[in-house]
């Protein structure tokens, strides 16, 4: 396997809620240099300082002052969330002895594809403090096999292979635990989670907590030439941002790479690429470098954002759901995402932009255009250029099986898009 795909396995493997996202981005920014700013506190910056700070635990903004001035405004941006099912308060129910959670949908996943699988859990728990304003945070990734969401047998569900809908209230409710069928102990859960944390069960007052597939990441193909793994929508992205930042050598200008959480769900949160998040950072920085408001709005209209996010692969056995003119293939480099609609951020300007960075650097690229007659998706990219008017282009990885509870992308285009974002960051 290649260093560059090995790496991100490793990446996506600690990756298994946006909070620990964030952590390990964390780790990854301090063993590099990168200096944490707390949004509560007062920040003093150096020419040349690398830095961080954390927005609620699940979104992070690392930046880079230049050396010489900080004219010169770049950003790239990804999102630290993913599909996935989350528990709900007051999870445990008992049917017959089993003991089964009560869980709800967090963004769009393939259903099926979460059935049948060995799934654990990780995320947050909350615990009481002295003060009601300052609970105790923990973060928790319990690493094994905990729970199961089984299939009902074809024997009675004939119709699982003509079309079958999922109940989402129903259907994947996963099955954690064994009981006496008499049972009456509907707080099996707490009472887990409790002894986990070596805790008193009534210190725990809240949690968040995803769901996530225990089987790792792996490569294959007969010359190994594809990545199978979970959410590699969208660490990926998260990765080649960091990556960018972490080796670049400019000397002037001010560079973000940020990675944002809720991007599933619509980004509409205070810790969302639609919230103030971006621009009170811009303004935050550049009034502590001495810009004036008129400064600030100036380098904001001259910057440049890339929206990282992945891409649909053309699928071999479904040709005819990919436009007639833009097939984007694996293993053929990253893709620059346009839309009329501007669901993907980007102009004629953005696209050319990016081309020609791929251009000077022999970077292999690729564009992708929905289907006239197919919605498609979307990003957080035309969200945060709205609230943040600067020039932007939607870029990714392209790769099959997107929301799936296991993803596929081309081996070589993990290579492309961090190549792009080192040297995009570069100057």
């Amino acid at each position: 396997m290649k260093k560059v795909a090995q790496d991100l396995l490793n990446f996506i493997a600690t990756c298994t809620s946006p909070y620990h996202t964030v952590a390990t981005s964390q780790k990854l920014l301090e063993g590099n240099g990168f200096v944490e700013l707390k949004q509560t506190d007062t920040w003093h910056l150096a020419p040349g300082g690398k830095y961080f700070t954390k927005v609620y635990d699940s979104t992070l903004l690392a930046f880079r002052v230049g050396a010489k001035d900080s004219t010169g405004l770049k950003l790239a941006a990804a999102h630290t969330d993913f599909p996935c099912f989350r528990i709900k308060p007051q999870a445990g129910i008992l049917t017959e002895g089993y003991g089964t959670l009560n869980v709800e949908g967090y963004g769009g996943m393939i259903v099926s594809t979460w059935l049948d699988r060995p799934l654990s859990m990780a995320g947050k728990l909350v615990l009481k403090g002295k003060d009601p304003f300052a609970p105790k945070v923990r973060l928790v990734d319990f690493k094994r096999p905990l729970f199961s969401m089984p299939n009902l047998a074809i024997h009675m569900n004939r119709e699982v292979n003509d079309g079958y809908k999922w109940n989402k209230q129903k259907d994947v409710l996963p099955i954690a635990a064994m009981f006496d069928r008499k049972s009456k102990d509907k707080e099996f859960f707490v009472e887990f989670l409790a002894k986990e944390l070596k805790c008193k069960q009534e210190e725990i007052l809240s949690y968040e907590l995803s769901t996530y597939p225990v089987e790792t990441g792996c490569t294959f193909g007969l010359n190994n030439e594809f990545i199978s793994s979970p959410r590699l929508d969208n660490i990926t992205s998260v990765k080649a941002c960091l990556d960018g930042i972490i080796v670049s050598k400019a000397k002037s200008g001010l560079q973000i790479a940020a990675i944002f959480d809720n991007e599933e769900v619509g980004s509409k949160t205070k810790q969302g690429a639609g919230s103030n998040v971006l621009s009170q950072l811009i303004e935050r920085i550049y009034n502590l470098l001495g810009k004036s408001r008129e400064e600030v709005l100036r380098e904001i209209a001259g910057g440049f954002m890339l929206s990282v996010d992945v891409a649909h692969a053309l699928h071999p056995n479904y040709t005819e759901k990919c436009d007639p003119t833009n097939k984007p293939i694996m293993n053929s480099g990253l893709v620059l995402k346009q839309a009329a609609t501007q669901s993907y951020a980007g102009d004629a300007e953005a696209v050319a932009v990016v081309a020609g960075l791929c251009e000077a650097k022999k970077i292999p690229y690729q564009t992708y255009v929905n289907r006239s007659d197919l919605a498609g998706g979307s990003t957080l990219g035309s969200i945060a250029s709205s609230l943040v008017p600067m020039r932007t282009m939607d870029i990714g990885v392209p790769m099959l099986a997107m929301h799936s509870a296991r993803e596929t992308m081309g081996e070589k285009d993990q290579e492309a898009l961090t190549a792009l974002l080192c040297a995009f960051f570069a100057k």
